[in-house]
């Protein structure tokens, strides 16, 4: 075997590299501790996507195992998220599959296949740190969102009420359950009112006792023992014995779960990422986002053929693994293997759980979700941010979860654009050591309004006298690069602080070394800036344009002739030499006042 494939080999466990035999005791309690959380868990968010529980429980098999082969967190435990099951029911629902179907797995197997391949085609296509563009404001207004709108579909379940299919999105669910008190199963609201207070009480004072499997192991002992089964409390549906079979997806609904896939591949990403950056010790790795879209990819695409729902990194059970002691991987391929004995051996024991019981803890994990803190904070910091939160929280509960992602998806970028496409353009000043420095003063950005127009006057002003340079030549400094979306801002800046400045320039230097790449688009809003300070008495001369742009760009006419008429200089002090050396022109009617 040569250096090389050994290499390959070693690569697929990532985290188990300088694997240390003292590690082993840690990882295994760490494994078993987030086994104790997850699977329950799990199942739990199996019911979410209104799912045979054993969906839950398959999840935190191979997804957990392909992750221990590629993933980059060395304690990140990867099953499901109330969030991902909340999308995922919204899509099933949307793809016509009914909640009561008979045998949903090959629409399940379907949608975590087309998640998996969404998630790898960001992968090679390298668009991960533009997903990571999704603001703040943003995944708090889906998760308070998702947050309200699992819990209200608990209600039936924690009330023993009877469930409306009929009844989707929050006010809906709220409305139905609301309108059928009369039905309540008095045993049914007992535990779930216990159930809750101890997932709480222990969260609080025992945070190392998994609070998941006790509340799991009192709802058996219940039905079991006490018989509180037949006081109308209802459990769960039988789980099959055994390892899940392999089952093949339904290609005819990949259509119409697309959408819903690429809402839930974006939010996996997300919180893996998110997950795994928030456990990393100081002395780890960096969480690289093509890797974590490759293991959450791959793990989403293998779970499809087992029965899985889409995985994704969940915080409480990677937190309670971390609490454990857990270094590596190991610790993941614990607790998939608790599960496989779970499934094994367990499943006739789990027949006996209470839905409430389930409903319970789907409830505190949910709840959590929705903080009013980061709303508080969005507030003080930007009101803008505090409306995408806003809007992003009300068309989750209005409309639901699938149209509340691409309209705050939507959103983001919006914003993103109109941050870039903010014009970059600043006078420059002599240094006292003979350099040129931007004017760190005023405002270049902004409307039309007075104030603005008297901060553009200002600046320029300023920038004429503070330079140096003979009055007549106004030097211009680009922050950033043009664009197709910033040049025309940009165009319209530079032609304000021309129009603005004092005495009236006949020259315009516009120093360009941060323009690394050129578009047809660019040279043409320049071309069009070239023509109007023309028709204001002004010449435009480019400065310190970098070669290979300026290579590029004499392929458009208007820049091989600005070239040729000795208006491209390598520097700022040539291009203003040069600029002195022109005659001025007459300035036009175009400046207001002149």
């Amino acid at each position: 075997m040569t250096a090389t494939s050994t290499r390959a080999r070693l690569d697929l466990f990532p985290t188990l590299r300088g694997y240390r035999a003292g590690w082993l005791r840690a990882d295994v309690v760490g494994g078993l501790s987030a086994g104790a959380v997850v699977v329950p868990q799990a199942m739990a968010y199996a019911t979410i996507a209104d799912l045979p529980v054993s969906f839950g429980l398959y999840t935190c098999m191979v997804p957990l195992v392909v992750y221990a082969l590629l993933g980059g967190s060395r304690t990140l435990s990867m099953s499901t998220t109330s969030t991902i099951a909340t999308l995922s029911a919204s899509t099933l629902l949307a793809a016509g599959v009914a909640a009561d179907a008979a045998d949903p797995a090959r629409a399940v197997a379907t949608l975590t296949l087309l998640v998996g391949a969404l998630l790898l085609l960001t992968r090679v296509l390298r668009l991960g740190s533009l997903v990571e563009n999704i603001s703040q404001a943003t995944l708090v207004g889906i998760k308070a969102g998702v947050g309200a709108t699992v819990a209200a579909g608990q209600l039936p379940k924690l009330l023993g009420l009877p469930t409306d299919p009929d009844a989707t999105g929050f006010f809906h669910v709220l409305g139905s359950a609301l309108g059928s008190l009369d039905q309540v199963v008095p045993a049914t609201v007992a535990l779930s009112v216990g159930s809750i207070a101890v997932l709480l009480l222990l969260g609080r004072v025992a945070p190392r006792v998994p609070a998941p499997l006790v509340v799991v192991a009192g709802g058996i002992a219940l039905v079991a023992f006490a018989g509180i089964a037949d006081r109308g409390v209802e459990v769960i549906e039988p789980i099959p014995p055994g390892l899940p079979l392999p089952v093949l997806p339904d290609v005819s609904l990949v259509g119409s779960m697309l959408a819903g896939a690429s809402a839930i591949a974006i939010m996996a990403f997300l919180e893996t990422v998110a997950v795994g950056r928030g456990v990393r010790r100081p002395d780890e790795p960096q969480i690289g986002p093509d890797q974590e879209l490759l293991a959450n990819g791959v793990a989403a695409v293998v779970g499809a053929f087992f029965r899985a729902m889409p995985p994704a990194g969940g915080f409480s059970q990677t937190a309670v693994s971390l609490r454990a002691g857990a270094r590596t991987q190991a610790a993941g391929l614990v607790t998939a293997t608790l599960a496989v004995l779970v499934a094994l051996f367990l499943a006739p024991v789990l027949d006996d759980l209470p839905q409430a019981t389930l409903g319970a803890m789907v409830v505190v994990a949910t709840v959590s979700l929705i903080k009013v803190g980061d709303f508080v904070v969005l507030w003080r910091i930007s009101r803008v941010e505090f409306a995408v939160a806003v809007v992003t929280t009300g068309i989750g509960l209005v409309a639901g979860l699938l149209p509340a992602v691409g309209v705050g998806v939507g959103l983001t970028l919006l914003l993103v654009l109109r941050e870039l496409d903010r014009p970059r353009v600043v006078p420059l000043v002599r240094t006292p050591a003979g350099g040129w420095a931007p004017v760190e003063r005023g405002s270049t950005e902004g409307d039309d309004s007075e104030e603005e127009a008297a901060v553009t006057r200002e600046i320029a002003r300023e920038a004429a006298l503070e330079s140096g340079v003979e009055p007549g030549v106004l030097v211009l400094h680009l922050d950033a690069g043009l664009y197709t979306a910033n040049t025309r801002p940009t165009v319209e800046r530079v032609l304000a602080l021309a129009r603005a400045a004092e005495p009236a320039p006949h020259a315009v230097v516009l120093e360009s070394g941060a323009q690394r790449s050129v578009t047809s688009t660019v040279l043409d809003g320049l071309a069009d800036l070239d023509r109007q300070l023309a028709g204001i008495g002004c010449t435009l001369l480019l400065a310190r344009v970098p070669a290979e742009t300026a290579d590029r760009a004499m392929a458009s006419p208007w820049f091989a002739a600005l070239s040729a008429d000795g208006r491209l200089r390598p520097t700022v002090d040539t291009a203003v030499a040069a600029a002195q050396a022109r005659p001025a022109t007459t300035r036009s009617a175009g400046r207001p006042g002149g």
